[in-house]
């Protein structure tokens, strides 16, 4: 399955962590003998969702400063708080947010944060796939001991947990990091062999001071870097102008697209539709718990489709199995990862989501896509499979003791506070 096909009664096969067969019920090769079958008459299986951006261990500020333009949220709330982090808090955050999203059919996530090797060891402990950037902010002391630290972390980190941690470099954001500094992540990609995970076009504030320091937009000012030379993941691209797009798409710039945090922090409206015309690869994002509020990739997915909807006047825009593909292969594009998962073809790594259809909210069953997209909610995913490991059975965690984690965050969550 790599497109809008449905096949009815079906099975997939898996061996090594691999796919091994797709196909029809009762047509798999002979021999093949299972040490474990998952079956129902109401199941559906689809590919996982990838998470293309979010900051994982953010879920510790969850709630705790809503409702604020994002430059006041980031100085007078978020950093602050963040500065009192010690590498445990990451650790524990991180693995709160692997628990949400396995519980959310969530397989693959692109993190950006800070003390990533706690990271690494949280997704790999959780059995979860994970593209990881330790964040750079180039205009900040310490910001070469920072790219010091990035090196480190990736020459030990890259393909570890039997090849589920990828990593890139991750400077913040074009008004954090200036072209001088992006020079010397450039330098580290090309050296590490590595892609730039970073925040783009996010704000009206970014467009205009970009503008006023290089008399130029955001995209146009990395293009003039030479930061599109390397593989890069760009968050947010909400404001684009038909330049910045040309632009993306000329230099294979993967685009993470976070709606429901634009939303929230009233950043806007990312034009999607216009991307997705212009040969943009997009896929989506929850962002950071801080700013979400939840991880919950299903939600996302519909609020992405009725979103452009509603944003172009047009009802045809982003249809219910685009949108699924945005969330889920185009997801894997944009994090480098296309060749191996994102769909359910032979020979890709088995991260995959077994669906129980059977409820009032899923009935009639007229159309597979519009009920996961439209109806579906993470209570809805039966069981999580990522590298060919179950990771949740029945809507049971497997690899992490949720009470124990909920109980350790949410105590480092209010030191880090002030409560």
């Amino acid at each position: 399955m790599t497109g809008d096909e449905v096949i009815t009664p079906g099975e997939v096969l898996i061996e090594n962590g691999a796919i091994a067969f797709v196909g029809q019920a009762g047509s798999a090769p002979a021999g093949f003998v299972a040490d474990e079958v998952i079956e129902g008459e109401y199941f559906v299986v689809t590919p996982g969702f990838v998470n293309s951006h979010t900051h994982a261990a953010m879920t510790l500020f969850r709630g705790y400063a809503d409702d604020l333009p994002l430059m006041q949220w980031l100085n007078e709330k978020i950093w602050p708080a963040e500065a009192r982090l010690k590498p445990e808090d990451v650790y524990w955050g991180t693995l709160l947010c692997c628990v949400e999203m396995i519980r959310s059919g969530t397989t693959t996530f692109a993190d950006m944060y800070f003390h990533m090797d706690q990271a690494a060891r949280a997704v790999e402990e959780a059995g979860l796939r994970a593209s990881l950037s330790r964040g750079l902010i180039g205009v900040a002391r310490g910001a070469d001991r920072a790219l010091g630290e990035s090196r480190a972390f990736i020459k030990e980190w890259h393909r570890a947990a039997g090849g589920r941690i990828t990593t890139m470099l991750g400077p913040h954001a074009p008004y954090t990091c200036p072209p001088d500094y992006l020079k010397k992540v450039m330098r580290l990609a090309e050296e590490l062999g590595v892609g730039i995970h970073i925040h783009l076009a996010e704000t009206t504030g970014e467009i205009k001071e970009i503008n006023e320091k290089y008399g130029c937009s955001p995209v146009a000012l990395l293009h003039r870097t030479g930061l599109f030379t390397y593989p890069v993941l760009a968050a947010h691209c909400v404001y684009l102008d038909g330049e910045d797009m040309k632009l993306l798409a000329e230099n294979g710039v993967g685009v993470a697209h976070c709606p429901e945090s634009n939303m929230k922090l009233a950043s806007g409206i990312a034009p999607v539709a216009r991307m997705l015309d212009a040969g943009i690869t997009v896929g989506l994002g929850t962002d950071g718990a801080a700013s979400n509020n939840n991880l919950d990739m299903i939600e996302e997915t519909r609020t992405a489709a009725l979103l452009q909807k509603v944003h172009t006047g047009d009802p045809t825009v982003i249809p219910a199995y685009q949108a699924l593909a945005i969330a889920t292969r185009e997801g894997a594009r944009v994090l480098g990862l296309g060749e191996e998962i994102g769909t359910i073809e032979v020979g890709k790594r088995a991260d995959l989501l077994v669906w129980n259809r059977h409820a009032p909210h899923l009935y009639p069953a007229h159309n597979v896509f519009a009920d996961l997209v439209y109806a579906a909610r993470a209570s809805d995913i039966h069981t999580v499979i990522v590298d060919g490991r179950i990771v949740m059975r029945n809507r049971e965690v497997l690899t992490i003791d949720e009470e124990k984690v909920m109980a350790e965050a949410a105590r480092r969550a209010r030191r880090l506070v002030g409560k």
